[in-house]
This record gives structure tokens, sequence and C-alpha cells, in this order.
């Protein structure tokens, strides 16, 4: 039977043999790349190697890739259709090249610095969507001299780590998302009005199958989950934020330091993120390309 460090041992060398290196970040989660430039047509080959990488290490990132606007496009597309965002503002022109300033979309300022924190949370993006995005390709156009890291988590490895009767009793449970609950209370009452309208809230699998890997991911996240549904609700604040607790873990996760051009591609399925505010009041701007999603199975 193949193990997991077989089939990284085999990506590393078909990749090395064309001129492509994959470093990985952590023994869990993450991989930098370096060898592939973003700023042209990857050939099949190339492409196959990256969509391979993105999926063995869950996020990967590269270096000083200077892209323009259809490169960007390109490369999200890659991983699938692209989708723009019902809130967050895009660049005039690229409906699906979002504007991330600040901490998810919250620009931090003296009045706003303490309130962030409130919005600044471990989660996976967009599952108040039937059909969450897969991927995000995230770019760097703005940094601070340091800080506004970003920090990723392995969701599989975080559903593998819990002890088994917490496993059992969550193996057949949904939960709701809801995108007022994250969005609702920064735009006005008429655009939360119409959020709810155009996003009713979802119920997902508290554990999803990925449907390319096989993993079983733990699928709920403090930003748009806000109850598992069919038990009591006492309960479902207990599980809840145990299961969240689990996100945190050292061990799951991968912290990178933005450079400026650096490009991050994560697979929203098997990953949450954390936007580190520590860096006001200098600025920080990235842009994102998210990648229309997929029916969340058990």
């Amino acid at each position: 039977m193949a193990t997991a460090l077989n089939i990284r041992t085999d990506l590393q060398e078909r990749a090395a043999s064309r001129g492509i290196v994959i470093m990985p970040s952590t023994p869990t989660i993450g991989a930098e790349i370096s060898g592939v430039g973003l700023n042209q047509r990857l050939d099949d080959s190339v492409a196959e190697i990256v969509r391979e990488a993105w999926l063995t290490h869950k996020v990967i990132f590269f270096r000083d890739q200077d892209i323009d606007y259809e490169s960007h496009l390109r490369v999200g597309r890659l991983f699938g259709e692209l989708e723009g965002h019902p809130v967050i503002p895009h660049v005039e022109g690229y409906p699906e090249v979002l504007v991330i300033r600040g901490v998810e979309g919250v620009q931090l300022t003296s009045d706003t610095f303490t309130p962030f924190k409130a919005y600044n949370k471990w989660h996976t993006d967009v599952t108040f969507r039937e059909r969450p995005s897969i991927a995000s390709v995230l770019r760097a156009r703005l940094l601070p001299a340091l800080g506004g890291d970003t920090i990723w988590s392995d969701t599989a490895a975080a559903y593998e780590g819990l002890p088994q009767p917490v496993k059992d009793r969550i193996a057949t449970l949904d939960a709701e998302h809801d995108i007022v609950a994250s969005f609702g209370g920064r735009v006005s009452e008429e655009k939360r009005a119409q959020l709810a309208r155009d996003f009713p809230a979802v119920a997902h699998p508290v554990v999803r199958t990925h449907p390319e890997t096989g993993e079983k991911i733990l699928y709920v996240n403090y930003t748009f989950t806000t109850r598992i549904l069919g038990i009591p609700e006492e309960e479902s604040k207990e599980l809840l934020r145990l299961l969240y607790e689990r996100i945190k873990v050292p061990e799951y996760q991968v912290r990178f330091r933005w450079t400026p051009n650096a490009i991050g591609i994560w697979d929203n399925r098997s990953t949450q993120h954390y936007a580190v505010g520590d860096y006001w009041p200098a600025d920080r701007v990235l842009e994102r390309v998210t990648v229309s999603g997929d029916v969340v199975t058990r």
C-alpha cells in the first residue's frame, strides 16, 4: 500500500525531472514550490504536478510571482471555475479578483483595531454556500514590514486526532452555516436582509469526505457555523467548542510569512486559515481568486 511518504517522494521526483522543487513546510501541511513561473500558461505536465502538490500538501506557496490579473485568473482556473463574493470588494474590471484588505475585509484603523478581533477567527471560506469553494489563490500586493502572516490548519489531521468516542458522536451529524453570522455585523440592515434572502442558512456534514483524496475532514468553523443540528443547544455549543480547539493544535498548522508577490493556494475543503492581525497601523493588501465549489458529502 502506498504511504503518504511514498506519494510525496514520487511527486518530488517527478517535479525534479521538470526542474521544479517542492519543499515541504512541515511534516503535516504546506509546501513551497520553486521552478514554476505563474505569469505564463503552464503545460499539462507542470499543471498536473502543481495540482497534485496542492492536494498532497493542502496549501502550496510560490515566491516572487509578479503576475498580472489575467495570469491570476488563469492560475485559479487550473483548479476549476471561478466565483465572486457577495460582500468583499473586487478589483475594478475583474469581478473574480477580490481585494482582501485588513482582516477578512475589515480594514484596520484606530476605530476597528479593537473590535476587529471579533472577525479574526479560524475559518474555511464561504461555507455559507450550498457548494463552498474548493480552492483560493491569494497574492500579496502590499505588506507591512513585519507581521500579517497567515496560518493554515490541516482539518483532516484535526479530525484524525479526535478521540474515537467523539468521532463516533459526530459521524452522522450536520451543522448549520450562515453568512449573516460573519458578514451581517459589518453591513447595513438592508444589505443584511438581502444576504439572508440570497444565502439562506445551509446544512453541511460535521465530517465530510474529501472527493479526491478520500480523507475524512472536520468541517465546522468558528466564522460561519452557528449550531449542530438535531441535538440540544448546550451539547451543540460544547461539541463545537471542542472541535474548534482541535484546529488550534500547532502540530496541524503551517504559518506563512508573506513576501512581495508571494502566492498561496490552498485546498479549501481540507484546511482552515487565520489571518494574523498584528501589524496595525501598517497596511496589508492581498488579492484573492476563488474557485467554485462542490457538494459537501459525508
